[in-house]
């Protein structure tokens, strides 16, 4: 792996509670590269700009995580160079679905993620936003 991962953890052991399994850690030490900086990824088509039509956070989560791979791997490079995520959501019920949505996409990766509970985001529609930083070795 490119990037050094400091103090990784699973979400299955910080949240037992919880039905996660997010392979995250505490930080992300990169050298050189090409850093990629990610607008908030929204559950939305890349090429037009058009919504999707469900208002299940699962598959606006997926939507918003595809975007994301697809950018990445447009850049150059692919989840394995995902450093960092910050995630929005409306309502703190869909928590739990959409971090196990996100999971899939990050797994074995290690971001850092920060999470928000927000008001609204710039459309009703949406439940979830999250931007990205990914940095792709030389």
């Amino acid at each position: 792996m490119a990037h050094t991962r400091i103090r990784k953890f699973n979400t299955s052991d910080t949240y037992p509670e919880q039905n996660l399994d997010n392979d995250l850690c505490q930080a992300v030490v990169t050298q050189g590269g090409k850093t990629v900086w990610l607008r908030g990824q929204c559950p939305q088509n890349l090429d037009d700009a058009v919504n999707i039509t469900s208002n299940d956070p699962v598959e606006q989560t997926h939507k918003v995580m595809q975007n994301i791979r697809q950018l990445i791997q447009e850049a150059g490079g692919d989840m394995q160079h995902l450093v960092k995520i910050v995630v929005y959501i409306t309502d703190v019920r869909h928590r739990e679905a959409v971090y196990r949505t996100i999971g899939k996409y990050i797994k074995g990766v290690h971001p850092v993620s920060t999470g928000l509970v927000v008001q609204a985001l710039a459309r009703p529609e949406w439940l979830v936003e999250i931007d990205g930083t990914a940095v792709i070795p030389q």
